[in-house]
Formats: structure tokens, sequence, C-alpha cells
């Protein structure tokens, strides 16, 4: 073989390595993109409508609880309902604004507030994205929510007790709910502790009342 014969096979040796690696990086590049884009949306289908429903509903219960708790200043000389009033608010307003950011992740529409502009949703008023007219568990009516502002000291302090235990409880039925019919991970370890949290003030707040 003569040496142009040679160089000629060398380059040819060469430009082939090339064009198999530009190949084999399109494809991993490919593989890569493709497996963040299942991952994506993956994570976007990995709900149902129970899961939806229960962000949609849970989040203005959570804005009725702290607007009740936000009533607890200037009404109450009790320490424990004070700090109960302030751990409620430290626990649900985060958890708000995770479900919030679920549902825009999930393309969902927002939780509808205007009828539970604070204070107070109607007890009356359906769940939102439930067309059956069913009640929202443990709500407050308007009229329960303006009567509570009107009163100060141990009327106040049973009066809310008594109300955010019930309020309390509607949120661990609808928590419960989301336990059986949901699918998403996230939204299900939610619900198991707002179960778990709930219960626990249930408990502590019918002790207080024992007390008054």
């Amino acid at each position: 073989m003569t040496s142009k014969n040679l160089v000629r096979t060398a380059l040819a040796v060469l430009a082939l390595g090339a064009v198999l690696t530009a190949c084999g990086g399109t494809t991993t590049s490919g593989m890569a993109g493709m497996t963040s884009t299942t991952a994506s949306a993956t994570q976007q289908s990995n709900h149902n409508n129970a899961d939806v429903a229960f962000a949609q509903q849970m989040i203005p219960h959570h804005q009725q609880a702290l607007a009740m708790a936000k009533l607890v200043s200037g009404r109450t000389t009790n320490a424990k309902v004070t700090a109960l009033a302030g751990r409620i608010q430290k626990a649900q307003d985060p958890q708000i604004q995770q479900m919030t950011a679920w549902l825009n992740q999930w393309g969902a529409a927002p939780a509808t507030t205007s009828m539970g502009a604070m204070p107070g949703m109607s007890s009356t008023s359906a769940m939102p994205g439930m067309g059956d007219g069913r009640p929202m568990p443990g709500m407050m009516s308007d009229a329960d929510m303006a009567k509570l502002q009107t009163v100060k000291g141990g009327d106040f302090d049973t009066m809310w007790l008594q109300m955010m235990v019930q309020h309390h409880q509607g949120a661990i039925d609808m928590a419960k709910t989301e336990l059986a019919q949901g699918s998403s991970t996230d939204a299900k370890t939610l619900a198991q502790k707002i179960i778990d949290g709930q219960q626990a003030e249930i408990t502590e707040m019918k002790g207080l009342l024992g007390q008054s």
C-alpha cells in the first residue's frame, strides 16, 4: 500500500470515528432529555381529581382557621389559648402555600376564596371543585364569625375553643377522604400530618374547655 493510500485510509477512519462520536453524543443527550421530560410528566400526572379537590377545599378551610386565630389577639388573657392560636398560624400558613403550589403545578384552578373572604366562609357554601352543594366540613358561618368578634375574656375563650374543635374535626374528615381517595404521595402525606396535628390540638382544646 502506498503512502498516499495509507493517508487516505487513516483520514477515512478518523472521519468515521467523528461521525460515530457525534451520533453517540446526540443519542445520549436525547435520552437524557427524554428522561427529564418523562420524569416531569410523571410528576405532573401523579395526582387525581381527589388530590385537586383536597387542595382546593383545604386552602379556604385553613384560611378561615387563620382568621379565627388572628381574632385571639386583644380578646383573651389566657396564655394557653394565645399560644395555641400562634401554633395554628405557624402550621397552617405554610400548608396553604404548599397546596397552592401543587395546584399551580397540576394546572388546576386555584382555590376559591371569594366565598371565604376573611373572616369566614359560610358553613353551607359548596366546596370548591364540587358541584353537588355539599357543605364544607367544620366551617363557621359568617354569623358565627361575627358573633365571635363581639365577645371577650372567658366567653371568647369558650366560644373560640368550641368553634375551633369543630373546625379541626372538619379538616380531619377532609384529610381522611384524601387518604382514601387521593393518588399524590405528597398530598396524602400532608393529609396524614393534618390528621395527627389537629387531633392532638383537639385533645388540647377539650382539656382547656374543661378548665374554663
